[in-house]
Order: structure tokens, then C-alpha cells, then sequence
């Protein structure tokens, strides 16, 4: 329970400093960052699982990179959820944004991990 608390904080930390990379990408403040950290939660755990085999044959075609769209698209559906306090100005942003994430949430969770275990 411990690690998911901390993968929770770390992820909207990730958020909020992407929020600050990109313009095209608007995160209101610490509340929201935390709360589209819970829901991307819930939505990897849920709808990505069926996404990724959805697009199984896409994704080995790409050597894996269309789990980048994948992400994309769950960061697009988490700012839908919740409204103007989450913005992202287009999916080419949204990809761009996933890979970002996806590199800090890697280098976050290797500093962390050892404190961690």
C-alpha cells in the first residue's frame, strides 16, 4: 500500500513538472496533479490492460512504441474526466507528454526505489 501511495506522489509530481515543460500542457495546481494521478491509476489498471490487447498485433509490429499512443490516450481520457482543471491541446501533445512522463516516472522511480524496499 506503502509503494502505491508513493508511485501516486511521484506520478503527480511527473505531472505537475510536465505541466511546466509544455504550454499546450495545463495542470491547475498540486490538488489536480494528485487527482489525475488516482485516476490514471485507476485507468491503467482498468483500461489499459484491454487497450494493449486491443492493439496487440499494432504493438509488436511497432517494437512497442504504439504504448506511447496507448498512454497518450489514457492521459486524454483522464483530462476529459476531469474538465478545465486538466487541459492537453491535442493528441500530438498527449504523446509527447506520455513519453516525458514515462522518462520521469523511470528516472523518479529509480532514485526512490531504494528507500523504498
Amino acid at each position: 500500500m506503502t509503494r502505491w501511495f508513493v508511485s501516486l506522489l511521484l506520478n503527480a509530481l511527473a505531472l505537475t513538472l510536465v505541466s511546466q515543460l509544455f504550454d499546450a500542457f495545463y495542470l491547475e495546481g498540486v490538488g489536480t496533479a494528485l487527482l489525475a494521478s488516482v485516476i490514471l491509476s485507476i485507468l491503467n489498471f482498468i483500461v489499459k490492460p484491454i487497450l494493449v490487447v486491443l492493439t496487440l498485433p499494432i504493438t509488436i509490429v511497432s517494437l512497442g512504441l504504439f504504448l506511447f499512443v496507448i498512454n497518450a490516450i489514457t492521459l486524454m481520457i483522464t483530462q476529459s474526466l476531469i474538465g478545465n482543471s486538466f487541459v492537453i491541446d491535442g493528441f500530438g501533445v498527449a504523446i509527447i507528454a506520455a513519453i516525458v512522463l514515462a522518462l520521469i516516472n523511470l528516472i523518479l522511480n529509480r532514485l526512490i526505489k531504494d528507500q523504498i524496499t
